[in-house]
């Protein structure tokens, strides 16, 4: 059962309503993160509450999840999808993804201005490698990335210091995805 999945069967658990205090535990359980540790003004909690008033405490888990990307930038139903991706994503200020045999790094700054995408200690070691794969290498560069070899990671910035926008995120979560593709069947 996918994480959205898990988080649509408590929703519907709860028939007499719910609060912000269960929503925030739901996430926290499901998708091991705490909304309440962002940095963001006005506070998870607050805004869930005023969600909650305004749907008069009766929500769908896509209504929840919806809300939450557009207010705070968190996609729950993406990281849904890449539960079994063996990327670890670390974003926010917490790890949203990671998993012991996770083969690639995608590390976002809280802002989503930057992001640095590199090997994990897993992949280094199975693969013998600590470099990327060209295949990835050729993907990130033709979306902008600037690669060094040395350090072993691609990163890019947000030339006019905004947040990248999600289609961004979903090309380099494709590419990434690719390369895990092409080389995880003999990891």
């Amino acid at each position: 059962m996918t994480k959205a999945a898990q988080m649509d069967k408590l929703l519907d658990a709860h028939h007499a309503g719910i609060n912000s205090s269960d929503l925030i535990a739901i996430i926290r359980r499901i998708f091991n993160f705490d909304l309440e540790t962002l940095q963001v003004s006005p506070l998870p909690r607050d805004v869930l509450d005023a969600f909650l008033q305004q749907a008069a405490g009766s929500v769908t888990g896509t209504e929840v999840r919806r809300m939450i990307n557009e207010t705070f930038a968190i996609n729950l139903d993406a990281l849904s999808a890449l539960e079994q991706a063996r990327i670890s994503l670390y974003s926010k200020g917490q790890w949203m993804l990671q998993h012991e045999q996770d083969l690639f790094v995608v590390h976002t700054g809280t802002d989503d201005v930057g992001v640095s995408i590199y090997p994990t200690a897993y992949y280094t070691e199975h693969a013998g490698t600590a470099q990327l794969p060209q295949e990835l290498l050729d993907a990130l560069i033709s979306l902008g990335f600037a690669c060094d070899a040395e350090a072993r990671t691609c990163s890019y910035t947000s030339p006019h210091g905004e947040p990248v926008p999600d289609a961004f995120k979903g090309q380099t979560m494709k590419a990434v995805m690719a390369a895990i593709r092409t080389v995880s069947g003999h990891l």
